[in-house]
């Protein structure tokens, strides 16, 4: 084992093997995590605390109260954030993470000042203050896990802080619930600026990390740096979209999560400790979620998990909202032992976990692949970016529940269930725009339930600029496999009879495959797809083409047509050979079932091996045909 830039570098085979757990024994990340924890624990026990204070204890609108803390908390991370962006990205980071541990230690004093004079006012400037805070803290937070962590630890190291994060707030809850209900204010100002503390000396351990831009001139005018911020962000497509559905999720969540005290109170007619159980089977949820996604993604960056989460979310989100809306009508209060006697209180809960472990399955991946896809030196200005946006739509998110709530004099279940309808909506959108999202769920059922798919060499595929991918055709699905494998939208170059097969035609139609019938068949499309590769090429896409021009009918490699050397000849790009392994005779590929009547293999463990570059002079059929072949060979077990 050695270390590069604090990061610890392992031969492949171990990584495969290790768990994401393994890391909370590595100085690299242990500190940071407890860091963290500490942070969003002393957040959480400081807003439980005001937030059951205002509910319970004074008399007003508290909804309406409580509305306006949560976007005093969030407006902050709009004001801030660019600025925060500038500085994670020009400094090393632990003494940064060290000076905002700091800062917290005084912001928690000011809070206990509040806690004694019993001023709401003051303990709202607090929150004010602790939103500033956290918006500093966050470039720096999502910006030190890609220089610590290889790809490969991305996920499980997402996941470990996701879910330590709503376990925080699960603990956090309960804490703020129970000090404030203690007699007088001593011990809840007295565990804020503890725990602060205790962040700020794990904040000490934290391992050097070296600034990524320290070239970079600060801007400190708050506005016009925000516009910069956001303005860059659409210059990577896929980043920009994956940025507005982590935004959306915080904008759902925050409608949630807002809501819940009132939701127990005046819908459950729950007291205190049913909204701790509440937020509890939610923070679970989000954690169990957050921790299976390294699981599930098999340790790569699998955003074909995200559309699950938004069913999940919808599916669950809904069903609370039409449950609770049909709640029994009480005169009273009730503890949790009563609560559990209605009928659907359990439904309740679970409801509240599946929507937290939906919740767990779409946020760890999008935020692995905005660190996996951004440009390491711009990464905390785009995570600065997106928490702008992510500020932009919790404090749309408020404004909405108060708009319905207070109004339209609407229910809190019907605000979840308009909550909901957004949900479909946007989901529908970025799944729409960026069909890579479904594309890779496809290819995640089919290696879940169907093939076990061992990939070579993956990293022989340039992480950016145009190259043609060149591999033998097995299945019909083999763009799938492809595409669920390789971290970069691809263009495929597809037979149109594929192209054509219903159900599939529109996921191959959104990820802009090219379809391509032979000249005599079809000479307007033929010379139509070629230029259409020509274009891709040039715009510095990754094009793969099936060179045989057609499923093979026995398994073993066709022929390669002339049509290859035709766009290396237009297109000089480099050349990427690869190889696909014993599929043939699985699901999906053309095995004739009249001469062999075996059944198809079930959970067939296929091989893909991608070659190293071949530079477009060197590049012919006969060339390229002997390569492929001995990669389908080397991919044997």
């Amino acid at each position: 084992m050695d270390k590069i830039n604090g990061k610890l570098l392992v031969n492949k085979n171990l990584k495969q093997a290790m768990s994401q757990f393994t890391l909370l024994k590595q100085k690299r990340f242990f500190p940071f995590f407890l860091t963290q924890f500490f942070g969003a624990f002393n957040d959480n026990v400081f807003k439980n605390a005001l937030g059951i204070m205002v509910t319970y204890t004074i008399v007003g609108d508290s909804g309406k109260l409580l509305s306006i803390a949560a976007g005093l908390f969030i407006l902050p991370f709009f004001l801030f954030s660019a600025v925060a962006g500038q500085i994670a990205d020009k400094y090393e980071k632990s003494k940064l993470i060290k000076i905002i541990k700091f800062f917290e230690i005084l912001i928690m004093c000011i809070a206990a000042i509040g806690f004694y004079l019993e001023s709401t006012e003051l303990l709202f400037v607090v929150l004010f203050l602790m939103g500033a805070q956290s918006s500093i803290f966050g470039p720096v937070k999502y910006g030190y896990l890609p220089q610590k962590l290889e790809k490969e630890e991305l996920i499980g190291g997402n996941g470990l802080i996701e879910s330590s994060t709503f376990l925080a707030i699960l603990i956090g809850t309960i804490a703020g619930t129970l000090l404030i209900t203690l007699e007088g204010y001593f011990a809840i100002s007295l565990s804020v600026i503890l725990i602060a503390v205790i962040g700020f000396l794990s904040a000490t351990a934290i391992p050097n990390t070296p600034a990524v831009s320290p070239e970079i001139n600060l801007n400190l005018n708050i506005i016009t740096e925000t516009y910069r911020n956001v303005k860059f962000l659409p210059k990577n497509r896929v980043v920009f979209l994956s940025v507005l559905a982590i935004s959306w999720f915080w904008f759902y969540g925050s409608i949630f999560l807002m809501q819940i005290q009132n939701f127990s109170k005046n819908i459950l007619f729950g007291d205190e400790k049913v909204v701790t159980w509440l937020l509890s089977m939610f923070s679970i949820g989000i954690a169990v979620g957050s921790l299976m996604c390294e699981k599930l993604s098999g340790k790569r960056v699998e955003i074909g998990l995200v559309p699950i989460g938004a069913i999940g979310m919808a599916v669950f989100g809904w069903d609370l909202a039409i449950t609770s809306q049909n709640w029994h009508v009480l005169t009273e209060l009730i503890p949790p032992s009563e609560f559990f006697k209605l009928d659907n209180s359990y439904r309740i809960l679970i409801d509240m976990t599946l929507i937290g472990v939906s919740g767990g399955f779409y946020i760890v991946p999008l935020y692995a692949l905005v660190q996996e896809r951004s440009d390491e030196k711009h990464l905390s200005r785009i995570i600065a970016g997106n928490n702008i946006i992510n500020a932009l739509l919790m404090v749309t998110a408020s404004l909405l529940a108060l708009f319905v709530l207070t109004y339209m004099k609407w229910s809190i279940p019907q605000l979840f269930m308009i909550t909901v309808a957004l949900n479909i909506l946007v989901s529908l959108y970025i799944f729409t725009v960026v069909p890579e999202f479904l594309m890779r769920l496809i290819v995640w059922v089919l290696i879940s339930t169907i093939y076990r798919v061992k990939p070579k060499n993956m990293d022989n595929i340039p992480h950016e600029g145009a190259a043609l991918l060149c591999c033998n055709h097995v299945s019909f699905i083999d763009p799938l496999i492809l595409g669920g494998f390789i971290r970069r939208p691809v263009r495929f170059v597809m037979y149109y009879k594929i192209f054509n097969i219903p159900i599939l035609k529109w996921v191959f139609k959104a990820a802009k495959a090219i379809p391509i019938a032979g000249y005599k068949e079809d000479p307007k499309m033929y010379e139509h797809a070629f230029s259409e590769v020509k274009k891709a090429l040039d715009d510095g896409d990754l094009v793969c083409i099936f060179p045989e021009g057609g499923l093979t009918p026995d398994g073993t490699i066709q022929e390669f047509k002339s049509g290859i050397e035709r766009i290396i000849d237009e297109t000089p790009v480099p050349v990427i050979p690869m190889a696909l392994n014993n599929l043939w005779g699985s699901m999906f590929s053309r095995k004739d079932k009249v001469l062999d009547r075996r059944p198809r293999k079930f959970l067939a463990k296929i091989g893909l091996n991608v070659g190293e570059a071949i530079k477009p002079q060197n590049a012919n059929r006969n060339k390229l045909f002997d390569e492929v072949k001995r990669l389908k060979q080397g991919s044997n077990d």
